[in-house]
């Protein structure tokens, strides 16, 4: 059995891809693939409403606040959210933790004024700065809530009162959080609501149409929203695998069961890399990711001699970034606490292995 802890297209359950496939050969017995019928028809709405109201209700999204399913990832969003957002007077607040926060920042910085409230660059961005104050007269504050490469997480929403928006790519749906606290939220479905393609945004509807500006109407929520996500072709099959995915996840009990699942799956892993002398976390405690494990060995000699065991166990995709090197585990929502133990065990008998010799 392989064990996927690859950090970029997500895990899913097994009855998800068994249900997709299923799909891609005869779609709802309608003799055509999911890949095939048009976006427009009776069946692919009906998939797109139930998706969007299975976010609200797993988000537990208020009124006021718009889904949208778009195209481009997070990375669009980077140009969008600025876009939307920051009148060619006004000035945008961000806070850099990492490498999508600064490709965040740079991209705003084409559109308008940017002020880096706190950088952790300082410390190749192993911790959460705490100490920062957001601009009174900011726009809104942009900051990233899981750092993929880095294994650092925000799990209070920090202080402002200017608009917050939040890049939720890779911690979407595996904690709950209160939407309201937030004005605009987006995530790249590829971590934890389906395959890559979707784009999942959550917007407050009263903040948008302010800026003055003209923007493309392939590049304004308002457009987006008035189309009900369909102002060009959605991305069908993304959005319909998130669909079983997202069905999945209810079964389950929800955002709030999940979320004590990964709790312990965390848990399980950190308390392995604390105990084990041959292994050390990289992100300050009280920042560690439930998603993205980041750890180290001591040489690069043993990590090459733990990657070759952990190959042999089948455990894929734990080599780190480059950026910070050793181990990466990213253990969203579908990975089994199987898993966990599967790398744990590893972790336990390389131990033992080099205490031999």
């Amino acid at each position: 059995m392989k064990h996927n802890f690859g950090a970029g297209p997500c895990i899913l359950p097994k009855e998800v891809f068994q249900e997709a496939s299923q799909a891609v050969i005869d779609f709802n017995n309608t003799g055509l693939s999911i890949l095939e019928i048009s976006h427009r028809s009776k069946e692919f709405e009906a998939v797109l409403d139930e998706t969007t109201k299975l976010v609200r209700e797993l988000l537990n999204v208020p009124q006021g606040y718009s889904i949208l399913f778009l195209q481009g990832g997070a990375s669009l969003q980077f140009a969008m959210v600025a876009m939307n957002l920051l009148p060619e007077s006004g000035k945008a607040a961000y806070l850099d933790t990492g490498v999508w926060a600064s490709k965040a920042i740079k991209e705003a910085k084409k559109i308008g004024a940017v002020e880096v409230v706190a950088s952790s660059s300082d410390k190749n961005y192993t911790y959460i700065p705490k100490q920062f104050t957001v601009p009174a007269d900011a726009s809104y504050f942009h900051y990233t809530s899981n750092n993929t490469i880095y294994g650092t997480e925000v799990f209070d929403v920090p202080v402002s009162n200017a608009p917050i928006v939040v890049d939720m790519s890779s911690d979407i749906l595996s904690r709950e959080i209160n939407v309201s606290d937030f004005d605009l939220i987006y995530a790249g479905a590829q971590k934890n609501m389906g395959p890559a393609g979707a784009t999942l945004v959550v917007v407050k509807d009263e903040i948008l149409g302010k800026t003055g500006r003209v923007i493309p109407s392939i590049l304004d929520y308002s457009a987006h929203i008035a189309a009900d996500s369909m102002y060009n072709t959605p991305p069908v099959f993304s959005i319909f695998v998130s669909l079983l995915n997202l069905r999945w996840l209810k079964a389950k009990g929800g955002v709030a069961v999940i979320e004590q699942e990964n709790i312990i799956k965390a848990r399980t892993l950190y308390d392995e890399i604390d105990r084990n002398p041959f292994f050390r976390g990289t992100a300050a405690l009280e920042d560690r990711s439930r998603m993205n494990v980041t750890f180290i060995m001591d040489s690069a000699e043993l990590e090459a001699e733990f990657l070759a065991l952990a190959k042999e166990r089948e455990l894929i995709g734990i080599k780190g970034h480059r950026s910070v090197g050793g181990f990466r585990a990213s253990i969203y929502n579908a990975l089994t606490i199987s898993s966990i133990n599967a790398l744990v065990d590893a972790m336990k008998e390389f131990e033992e292995l080099k205490n031999k010799i």
